[in-house]
């Protein structure tokens, strides 16, 4: 094993990313910096009345909606909704530790995927921290259910994901993935899925103030039996890929990476957050351990996409 795969990461400097919210359609800027050992993922809104709300642990506890997108509650009536792609990009490349600020009330939906994120990292790399990774390792199986939607956690030697949708259109219909994560996998596989959305929902969405913002430029849009997008999909199940995208940023709101298998059947945001409730509803479900403690982990911290810069550790950030 390289002992540096066993150690945290951050952003080796701060990244930047200008563009609209998916749902409410204003112009947003959103900042990256790097973030000191231990500190997880953070996050600051500059409010328009001038007030600086943060920074603000990412936390499913602070999930306040799960419509069409993850919603988190910052405190003195503030919020910031769609945090879920970004949050997809830095777990997926196994950024330990970020800092996140935003000046408008969603993140930028950019293209729609995780993919301007995962560029954005790759061009900058990672440092190495000098603090041992943690993981929140499953110990017995959390099982939510909403009807036919089903999300489980289970024990499971490495990062499993399972997820299964299916739809009442003949463009998507029944889809599958199964995906043992590494940062490699997440780069080729996951991060460049969009959104999605139905011409036929596309009134009555705008009408209750949702997807304003939504384009053919940033989500796949379906209209009866075809796609028209000119370019068609990135992958033949894009569909399936992108839920597995939010699917790794919603998870990763526990507030450290899951060691165990996620399931999920007609699954969504609301069912990834009530799974991280029932995760920690008691402790007998979880421990927190260290990567040395996981040897089945160690290739897959080691499978960094090419051409990334991981760098040893030089100082701490903070």
């Amino acid at each position: 094993m390289n002992k540096l795969s066993a150690r945290q990461r951050t952003l080796a400097d701060a990244l930047e990313f200008s563009g609209i919210g998916v749902h409410s359609g204003s112009p947003v800027t959103l900042v990256i910096e790097p973030a000191a050992p231990d500190s997880g993922y953070t996050i600051t809104r500059h409010v328009e009345d001038g007030r600086k709300v943060g920074p603000i642990p990412v936390h499913f506890s602070r999930v306040t909606r799960t419509t069409l997108c993850t919603t988190l509650d910052l405190g003195d009536s503030v919020a910031v909704a769609t945090v879920e792609h970004v949050i997809s990009a830095l777990s997926g490349l196994g950024v330990d530790n970020a800092h996140l600020i935003i000046t408008g009330p969603e993140c930028p939906i950019i293209d729609g995927s995780a993919w301007p994120f995962v560029e954005g990292i790759m061009a900058v790399g990672l440092t190495v921290q000098p603090a041992p990774r943690r993981f929140i390792k499953i110990m017995r199986q959390v099982l939510v259910r909403n009807n036919e939607a089903s999300a489980a956690l289970e024990p499971y030697n490495g990062r499993m994901f399972d997820l299964e949708i299916d739809f009442d259109s003949r463009v998507i219909g029944r889809q599958r993935m199964i995906f043992d994560w590494t940062p490699r996998k997440y780069y080729d596989d996951v991060s460049r899925a969009r959104t999605f959305g139905f011409v036929r929902d596309a009134k009555i969405l705008r009408q209750a103030g949702y997807a304003l913002g939504s384009s053919m430029e940033n989500s796949i849009t379906v209209h009866e039996d075809r796609i028209l997008n000119p370019g068609g999909l990135r992958y033949e199940d894009e569909f399936v890929r992108h839920k597995l995208l939010d699917a790794i940023g919603d998870l990763a709101l526990c507030g450290l990476p899951i060691y165990g298998r996620f399931r999920s059947y007609k699954g969504g945001h609301a069912l990834n957050a009530l799974v991280l409730h029932g995760l920690f509803a008691s402790e007998a479900n979880y421990e927190i351990v260290t990567a040395d403690e996981l040897p089945q982990l160690f290739d897959s911290l080691d499978d960094m996409p090419e051409g990334i810069n991981v760098r040893p550790y030089l100082r701490s950030v903070g």
